[in-house]
This record gives structure tokens, sequence and C-alpha cells, in this order.
């Protein structure tokens, strides 16, 4: 009894003594989750090759996990990113991915979801990096509008962060972003927008009218390949390029299930959400849809993204594949942090993370 008493008493003080000093324990601990956050970078301990990683998964229905459609492509070392969708960047962040390392972004079409969070990005990029000159924006015909606009939205912010930053963080220089325009690929055509040592990326027509143009893009690296398809429907011309291709990032709309949001929203009497529901069903793939463009493409793994709606009902993602698994086994229905692997010159698909 007297030792029980000895240990309650002990356990006692030892509790009064951290209350007592809880301020500078706090402080260390919390010194040591920023030293070690503030100088993460995941990009830095990957191996030589191909990697992505989905900073956004979803479409303009919002929901936890589903942020704007982005994609985060890694070759070496070096960063890109395709669509800068809603909280991209701070996806990014906490993926350990620094958006001070972005060389450029690439635009599949001007729909806003897709280049909504394009300003913020650019904004992390030039106070958390070290570039000469502005963020290199790649696209089709119209990209100028998106990236003059953005320039003029922002114009009033450069001047505030360099007066009051100067140039070792905001130097004037490199604020902002530089419109890449390139010529919109024919049917049946590759066209090279970015070439760079080891890496190529190529951009291939897709069909998501009444928006034209709207693109693909292929990044081949070492012996690697990911083919990312933006908003589409089920192309022809897509599956053509994705041949053999390692990892297919495909779109994909859940056509059962927004058919049902449709009928609830029919019944509630909101005809404005039933005729969104209606229309998007025509200009986007389904999930059986891009699984038989994987199978016939012969790629190595399916990738779902810009998944539309966001699955957050239990027994919604049966529905959302209405049988794609039987056709194409080797897939994963993205959500955001999601993220792949292909070590260079190797057959090896990883998957390195499930979700943020």
């Amino acid at each position: 009894m007297k030792k029980s008493s000895l240990i309650i008493v002990a356990v006692i003080v030892i509790a009064l003594v951290a209350y007592s000093q809880r301020a500078t324990l706090m402080s260390s601990l919390g010194e040591r989750v920023l030293q070690a956050r503030m100088g993460a970078d995941a990009i830095a301990e990957l191996e030589d090759g191909l990697h992505l990683a989905l900073c956004g998964a979803g479409s303009p229905m919002s929901a936890p996990g589903y942020s704007g459609p982005c994609v985060a492509v890694v070759a070496g070392k070096r960063l890109f990113i395709v669509d800068a969708g809603t909280n991209g960047n701070r996806n990014l962040n906490r993926m350990s991915y620094p958006p001070g390392d972005i060389q450029a972004v690439f635009l599949t079409h001007f729909h806003s979801d897709h280049f909504d969070g394009l300003g913020a990005m650019s904004v992390a990029r030039w106070a958390g990096g070290d570039f000469p000159g502005p963020l290199p924006v790649y696209g089709p015909e119209g990209v100028e509008r998106v990236v003059n606009g953005l320039n003029e939205a922002y114009a009033l912010d450069v001047i505030y962060r360099h007066a009051h930053h100067g140039d070792l963080v905001a130097p004037v220089a490199g604020a902002g972003l530089k419109a890449m325009r390139f010529a919109t690929p024919a049917e049946g055509e590759l066209v090279t927008v970015y070439k760079d040592d080891d890496l190529t990326v190529e951009a291939l027509l897709v069909d998501h009218a009444p928006i034209k143009p709207a693109v693909a893009y292929r990044f081949s690296y070492k012996g690697r390949s990911i083919l990312i398809s933006g908003d589409t429907v089920k192309s022809a011309n897509l599956q053509k390029f994705a041949e053999g291709v390692d990892i297919l990032v495909h779109e994909a709309l859940g056509a059962k299930i927004v058919g049902m949001m449709e009928s609830v929203s029919e019944t509630k009497g909101n005809t404005t959400t039933a005729k969104i529901m209606h229309d998007i069903k025509d200009y986007h793939t389904s999930p059986v849809e891009a699984a038989e463009i994987a199978r016939d493409a012969g790629v190595g793994h399916l990738l779902y993204y810009h998944i539309v709606p966001a699955l957050i009902v239990p027994g919604q993602k049966v529905l959302f594949l209405d049988g794609a698994d039987k056709i194409f086994p080797n897939y994963t229905i993205g959500i955001d942090g999601v993220a792949f692997s292909l070590p260079a010159n190797s057959n090896e698909i990883i998957q390195t993370r499930k979700k943020l």
C-alpha cells in the first residue's frame, strides 16, 4: 500500500512539474514540429523517375478530399502542374511539394475550375522560389486571355508585396504568369510543347465540345510515361496516344449517380441544378468508358480523377464504377493526395500515398 502511495505521489509531482513548464515544453515541441514541417521536401526524397500526385481529384462539386482538378508531375527533381484548381496550391504544401519549385503549369482547357487556383499558386511560387521570371503557363489558343486577366487581377498585390518584402523575397521580375501558347493539335497529331533533357511533354486533342480547344498531355521521361486526359468524352484520339503508357490519369463522371441527382433535383423543384446535372453528362467520360480505353490501349494503371460527383457516401463507389472494375482491374479511384512513382527505366508502378 505504501509503495502504491509513493507511486501516485510521484506521478502527481511529475504532472505538476510538467504543467508548470507547459509553456517551455510546448515551445520546444512547436519548434521541432516547425523545423520538420518547414524543411520538408518530398521531391528531394524521390528516386529518379516519373512521379505524380493528385493535388486535386475533384470537380466544381466541392467536398472534403476532392479539391479542384490539379495534377503534380515530377520528372527527376523538376515539378510541373497540369491544371490548377481550387486548393491545389495548399495541397501541394500539405504533400510537401514546395510550390516554389514549380517549373511550369499546363492547362488542358479554360473552364474556370481548371485554373481558379492559378493566381494563388503563382504567388506561392514567386515568394517561395528563386526564378528570374514569371511562371510559364502552357496552353492552346486562349491561354493569353487567362494569363493576362490573372496578371491584371494580381497587379496591385505584386506592388504591395514588393513594397513590403523587397527584392529578396518578391522581385518584380519574377512575379505573375507568362503565357506559353502552342498550336492546337489536329486529330491524330502530337505536338511537343516542352522538351528539356530527358523530359518531353506532348499535347493531343480531346473532345469537350462545346469547349474548344481542349487538350490532354503526355509526359515521357527515361522510359516512363503518364497521360493526363483533362475533360473529354470517350476519345479514340486519346486512346491512340495512350497506347502502352504506364499510367492513364482519366476524368470520370458517374452517370448513374448524376442521373439520380438530376431526378431528386426535379422532384424538389430545383430546376437549375436539374439542368446542370442533365447537361454535364454529355461532355464527360464514364468510368466504364475510361476502363475500356485503358484496356484497349494496354496501359499499366488507370487513375480516375476529376471525379463527378465526389464519393462521400458509403456504397457510392460501386455505383460510380458501374462495372468498370470488371473491364480493367488495375485502377485507383483518385482522392486528394494519392500518389504514384515510376522509377526510371523500369516497369514498376508504385503507389506511394493513398490520400492526404
